[in-house]
C-alpha cells in the first residue's frame, strides 16, 4: 500500500496517488525489503523536477508498471531536498557506478542487507527510446539478476564499499608536502580560464549554468593589489553576468533566474526557479555593483529581489524553497508567448520597442513560441530606434507590466513551498547584501523576517531543523543548514545589526563545532560506520561531516568539498566560522575552521577549478581579514558604513553595531557616557586586534580608502 499521503514533502505527496506501493526512506522499508529478500527501488526527486515529472507519468501512474515494481521491489520515495543525505550518498554510488554524473530523478537499486546499489540511473522512459531501455524491461531484467546471480551483485557490492571508502581518504602527495595554496588559486584559475566561452560567456557548452562559485573566484584573482590585478578575470565575469541577465535564464517580466540554459548562448532555460540559485545570483551581482554602476545587472538584481519577495516569501517571513518547470503538464508554458498576442496587448511603440529588443521579429525560438531573451544591448536598441532614454524606459516598463498582467492570468507552475533551512540561509545572505548595495531596507526587512521565521519555527528542542511544512519540522538539520544560515546571519548583521541575530549565529557556531566537526579518531565512532563493508579506519581530525555526529547510519558519512549546486559544506563552514571567530573574538572557531582548512586543501587539488568556493573559504583563514565595527546612532553612522563599505572588498567585513545593542562582541567597549551617544566611534581590526577608536570621519575615510 503507498504511504505517501501523510508526508510534509509536497513531491512525495504528489505521488501518494500512484498504483506503486511507495514508502518513504527508514527503517520500515529496509526492514521489509530484509525479510522478503527483495531489492530496494530507490527514486529520488524533487517537486521542480521536469523529468521526475515525466518518469512519474509515464512510468508510475502506469498499472502495468507498477505492478512489476509492487511484486518484485521495495520501492522507495526520497525528496532530495528533505534528505540531502541520502541524495548525496546515492549520487555518489551513480558515479562510481557508471563513471558519469548524476541527476534527477536519481533510480537506484539497492541491496536490502547492505543498501550498496548495485545498479543506478536516471531518467528511464517507459519504452526503448533516447539509447535507453524501456523502464519494465529493465525491472524485468534486474529483478532476475538479484534473483539468480547473487554472487556477482555480492562481489561488486565489495569493489563499490572499498570504492566509497577511498573517496574519502586524503589524497596522497609523493612530495608528502601538504599543496601551497597560491598554486592551487593560480592552477583554478588557469582551469576556469581554458573552460571559459569567449563568445557567450560562461563555462563549457550546453548545458550552462552561470556557476557562481567560480565567478566569485574570478572576480578575487581581479581584486588583488593594483598591479597585480587580473583584467582577465573581470572580463569573464562582467561578460558572463551580462549575458545571464540578457539571456532567457532570466526572466525579464517576473524577475528571478531560472535553473540553467540548455544552449550556449543562454537563450533557453531549463524553467524551473530555484531559491538557491537566486540567492547565489543576488549576492554575485551585488558584489560586482560594487564595481561601478551597470543598469542591467542592478535591473536584474532588483527584480530578482521583488520576485523573491512577492512570490516565495510567505507571510510568516520564510522564502518558499522553487517553482515549477511545468503548467498544465507542459515545460515553459507559463513564460512562452505568441508574436500576435504580444502585438495585441501593446500599443504601437511599445510593441516595436518590445519585438527589436526581445526578438520577435526572429524566428520563434521554443516550440513554435517565443521566450523572451534581449537579442541586443539595450543602449544600441534605443539608438537603432532613434528613442530618447528616458522615453524608452518608460516605455519600456509599462509594455513589461503589461505582458506581466496578461501572464499573471495564466494557469501558474506549481510551488514547492517547504521552506528549507539552509536554502534560507543562503537568500538571506542574498537578499542582505543585495540591500546595502542598491539601498533598499525592505529587502533588508525581508531577509530579517526570514532570519525570524527560522528562528521561530525551525528550532525545536534545541536544534536547528532541516525544513518545515504547514506547521511541521522536518529532519533534524544537516551540515549546509547550519553553516548556510549562519553565513546568512552575517551578511544580515552587516546590513543591520540586531541582538536576536547575533545570538543565533553563535547558536550555530557552537552547533558546529558539537555535532559536525570531524576531531578525528575511529572511523566507526558516533553510531557511524568507517566504510560501508563497516570495517575501522584511523581518522585524522579535520573537516566538518555533512551530518551531525547522532545521525542515521547510511552508507558513506560525507564531507563534502567539491563545487555542486549549492556551495559544498566544509567551504561554507569555514567561511562562517572565520568570519564569527573574527567578530566574536573567540580563537575557537577560527581553530576550526583553520583544522578544517588543512584537512580539506589536498582535496582541492585533485581538481582546483571544481573547489572554487572552498579554495576562497581557505583564503579566508590564510591571510588576517578587516574588521571594521561602527558604534554610534544609525543616521550618524551612515556616511561612516557608506565609506567603508565601498568598492569591491572581499577581505573587509563592516558592521554598525548601535550603542542600544545589548549583545555585542565582548571586547567592545558596553559603556558610553551619556554626551557621547550622540558620537560615532569606529573600530578598525586585524585578526584578533584592533587600533585605536577613530573619532573623526575624515580621518576613518582616509584609513578605509
Amino acid at each position: 500500500m503507498n504511504k505517501l499521503a501523510g508526508e510534509t514533502s509536497p513531491y512525495l505527496r504528489a505521488h501518494a496517488d500512484n498504483p506503486v506501493d511507495w514508502h518513504p526512506w527508514g527503517n520500515a522499508a529496509t526492514a521489509l525489503a530484509r525479510s522478503q529478500a527483495r531489492p530496494i527501488l530507490l527514486s529520488i526527486g524533487y517537486s521542480a523536477c521536469h523529468w521526475c515529472h515525466v518518469m512519474a507519468r509515464e512510468s508510475f501512474q502506469d498499472a502495468a508498471t507498477a505492478v512489476l515494481m509492487n511484486e518484485q521491489f521495495v520501492n522507495v520515495k526520497v525528496d532530495r531536498e528533505e534528505r540531502p543525505d541520502v541524495d548525496s550518498v546515492y549520487q555518489l554510488g551513480h558515479r562510481l557506478l557508471t563513471r558519469q554524473s548524476g541527476g534527477w530523478p536519481l533510480t537506484a537499486f539497492l541491496d536490502p542487507e547492505t543498501l550498496l546499489p548495485f545498479f543506478s540511473g536516471t531518467y528511464f522512459p517507459r519504452r526503448p527510446r533516447y539509447g535507453l531501455p524501456g523502464f519494465a524491461d529493465l525491472l524485468r531484467h534486474l529483478a532476475d539478476a538479484f534473483t539468480n546471480q547473487p554472487e556477482a551483485l555480492a562481489k561488486q557490492g565489495e569493489r563499490l564499499a572499498s570504492a566509497i571508502a577511498a573517496v574519502q581518504a586524503p589524497p596522497e602527495d609523493e612530495s608528502g608536502e601538504a599543496p601551497a595554496l597560491a598554486a592551487l588559486v593560480a592552477t583554478a584559475r588557469e582551469q576556469l580560464g581554458s573552460q571559459y566561452d569567449s563568445v557567450a560567456g560562461g563555462f563549457g557548452s550546453a548545458p550552462k549554468f552561470p556557476m557562481p562559485a567560480a565567478l566569485e573566484r574570478l572576480l578575487r584573482h581581479w581584486a588583488g593589489a593594483e598591479s597585480r590585478r587580473d583584467r582577465d578575470a573581470l572580463n569573464m565575469v562582467t561578460a558572463t553576468l551580462t549575458q545571464v541577465a540578457r539571456g532567457g535564464i532570466h526572466d525579464h517580466l517576473g524577475g528571478g533566474f531560472f535553473r540553467y540554459a540548455t544552449d550556449r548562448q543562454w537563450r533557453i532555460p531549463h524553467f524551473e526557479k530555484m531559491l538557491y540559485d537566486n540567492a547565489a545570483l543576488l549576492a554575485l551581482y551585488a558584489d560586482a555593483l560594487a564595481l561601478g554602476a551597470d543598469p542591467l545587472f542592478a535591473g536584474a538584481v532588483r527584480e530578482t529581489a521583488g520576485w523573491l519577495m512577492r512570490e516565495m516569501q510567505q507571510p510568516a517571513g520564510g522564502y518558499s524553497a522553487a517553482q515549477d518547470a511545468d503548467s498544465d503538464g507542459e515545460e515553459g508554458k507559463f513564460y512562452l508567448w505568441r508574436r500576435d498576442a504580444v502585438k495585441r496587448l501593446l500599443d504601437e511603440e511599445e510593441h516595436l520597442l518590445v519585438e527589436t529588443l526581445y526578438g520577435l521579429d526572429k524566428p520563434a525560438n521554443f516550440e513554435g513560441k517565443w521566450h523572451l531573451s534581449r537579442r541586443d544591448a539595450w543602449r544600441a536598441v534605443v539608438e537603432r530606434l532613434y528613442l530618447e532614454p528616458d522615453a524608452a524606459e518608460r516605455r519600456l516598463a509599462s509594455a513589461r507590466a503589461k505582458l506581466l498582467a496578461a501572464r499573471q492570468t495564466r494557469p501558474r507552475p506549481a510551488k514547492d513551498d517547504k521552506v528549507l533551512a539552509a536554502w534560507n540561509g543562503l537568500a538571506i545572505g542574498g537578499m542582505a547584501k543585495a540591500g546595502v548595495r542598491l539601498n533598499e531596507p525592505r529587502w533588508i526587512d525581508s531577509a530579517s523576517q526570514a532570519a525570524d521565521f527560522l528562528r521561530e519555527h525551525l528550532i525545536a528542542d534545541g536544534r536547528l531543523h532541516a525544513s518545515w511544512k504547514d506547521g511541521v519540522l522536518g529532519h533534524v538539520g544537516f551540515l549546509d543548514d547550519h553553516a548556510n544560515v549562519l553565513l546568512g546571519l552575517l551578511s544580515l548583521l552587516a546590513a543591520r545589526w540586531r541582538d536576536s541575530d547575533w545570538m543565533l549565529a553563535l547558536f550555530l557556531g557552537d552547533e558546529l563545532l558539537n555535532r559536525f566537526r570531524d576531531e578525528g579518531g575511529e572511523a566507526g565512532e558516533n553510531g557511524q560506520r568507517g566504510d560501508p563493508a563497516g570495517r575501522q579506519t584511523r581518522r585524522a581530525p579535520g573537516g566538518f561531516f555533512f551530518t551531525p555526529h547522532d545521525a542515521e547510519t547510511l552508507i558513506h558519512r560525507p564531507k563534502p568539498t567539491q563545487d555542486d549546486a549549492l556551495p559544498p559544506g566544509n567551504a561554507t563552514v569555514i567561511r562562517a566560522l572565520a568570519a564569527l571567530a573574527h567578530l566574536a573574538g573567540e580563537q575557537r572557531y577560527l581553530e576550526a575552521a583553520e583544522q578544517a582548512a588543512r584537512w580539506a586543501l589536498p582535496f582541492a587539488a585533485r581538481h582546483p577549478a571544481s573547489h572554487c568556493a572552498l579554495l576562497t573559504a581557505v583564503e579566508t583563514v590564510s591571510e588576517a581579514p578587516e574588521l571594521i565595527i561602527v558604534r554610534g546612532p544609525a543616521a550618524e553612522a551612515e556616511a561612516w558604513m557608506q565609506a567603508a563599505r565601498s568598492g569591491y572588498r572581499p577581505a573587509r567585513s563592516a558592521y554598525l553595531i548601535p550603542y542600544q545593542a545589548h549583545r555585542i562582541p565582548a571586547y567592545l567597549p558596553r559603556l558610553v557616557a551619556a554626551d557621547a551617544q550622540r558620537r560615532v566611534l569606529a573600530f578598525r581590526c586585524s585578526g584578533f586586534s584592533c587600533g585605536r577608536p577613530i573619532t573623526d570621519l575624515d580621518a576613518f575615510r582616509a584609513a578605509v580608502s
